[in-house]
């Protein structure tokens, strides 16, 4: 009987899942947070939750983001949704039709490109490089077309991990203000920084009413909370939180944020996310030099300075569905690189995620993927 939606054989290295090792899942900090909960008398957060989100929660996710964004952030301005994913659908909802355009980076996170076909978008896909999104391309793709939305993720970006530079940031909020778009801004990878801390997050713009940047406790804290939040300027915060789903269902998830709201006020939120950082450094480090050792010869990457993944391309000649299997037979599993492309490109390309095992797995699944693919 199946419970999460992790699930890997016991022998098989499944580089392809992109979330936390049940070992590092931190139920006794969560057991703690809930016992102190449910022992009081307030149980108000079993009834259906404020719309907006519970305003204990907006003041210390606000004070905590403040610190993770070095830079200020209004509790006004923050919708608690029911994880990223969620508050990416709640969008489109909201924000699209059928038929819109959406422009994403090419390759972006594939799950997303799944949400948009949900809601019947057309997806026009723009080029990454070492800086992130081009914003050149973009004008030039403005001239051609009328997009209602841009998504990006623009901070150690999955699955390339490269991270949009500065100038671009700014370039991309104008170019949303001029064309009347807007941008929408995946930065749940945002604190998981192992080198120098990243460029201010797009959510720095918000307040300007183009960019609505989603964040979430899935990456730092639980995936299984499913609660995360959007930052946008007070009319799209507005609109969400009027929306019929919302004022049906009350606020999203309002038990989850009653557990994560005690960790932000007395710094477990804080003291968890640098262990995190601290195990994930070490296995980035562990799975570069096994890389480098089993396949440095056939591939090249770029060591992630945050984030979940390694983003591999293979020469030219390697196609990596094909692959998929021969790694299968190894016991060694990964994402393929076409999932990641909205237009069929990418077969030399695969992703590794270095989150949910670890050193001596990454370093024998290392080993078992240079095999395949000699």
């Amino acid at each position: 009987m199946r419970v999460s939606q992790a699930n890997p054989a016991p022998d098989l290295i499944d580089f392809g899942i992109g979330q936390p090792g049940f070992d590092l899942l931190p139920a006794e900090l969560l057991r703690q947070a809930g016992q102190a909960r449910l022992d009081g008398k307030d149980t108000s957060f079993l009834n259906y939750g404020l719309e907006q989100g519970d305003e204990f929660l907006r003041h210390a996710l606000a004070r905590f983001l403040s610190e993770q964004y070095a830079s200020p952030v209004d509790p006004a301005h923050l919708f608690i949704s029911a994880g990223a994913s969620s508050a990416l659908a709640l969008i489109c909802m909201l924000y699209t039709k059928p038929g819109d355009v959406v422009l994403v980076e090419e390759p972006s996170y594939f799950l997303a490109l799944r949400i948009f076909a949900d809601y019947g978008l057309r997806v026009i896909s723009l080029p990454v490089d070492d800086a992130g999104l081009d914003p050149d391309a973009v004008e030039t793709i403005l001239s051609q077309y009328r997009p209602t939305l841009l998504y990006t993720i623009p901070t150690f970006q999955n699955p390339t991990g490269v991270t949009l530079s500065p100038t671009r940031r700014a370039r991309l909020a104008e170019l949303a203000r001029q064309h009347d778009f807007l941008i929408v801004a995946d930065e749940v990878y945002h604190s998981l920084s192992y080198a120098s801390s990243p460029p201010r997050p797009m959510a720095a713009y918000a307040g300007e009413g183009h960019v609505l940047s989603i964040g979430s406790f899935s990456k730092i804290l639980a995936p299984g909370l499913r609660l995360g939040w959007i930052q946008a300027a007070p009319e799209q915060i507005a609109r969400v939180t009027n929306c019929g789903l919302v004022d049906s269902g009350g606020g999203m998830n309002p038990l989850a944020a009653a557990l994560v709201r005690p960790l932000l006020e007395n710094g477990g939120q804080n003291e968890y996310l640098t262990e995190l950082r601290t195990t994930y450094a070490a296995r980035v480090n562990a799975l570069n030099a096994a890389l480098a050792r089993e396949l440095g010869d056939r591939a090249r990457w770029r060591r992630p300075e945050g984030g979940f993944f390694f983003w591999l391309e293979l020469l030219p000649e390697y196609d990596t569905d094909a692959l998929l299997d021969k790694a299968r037979l190894q016991r060694v599993s990964f994402q393929p690189g076409p999932k990641f492309s909205s237009r069929n490109g990418l077969h030399h390309c695969l992703r590794l995620s270095f989150a949910f095992y670890a050193i001596p797995q990454l370093e024998e699944g290392a080993r078992r993927l240079a095999k395949a693919v000699r």
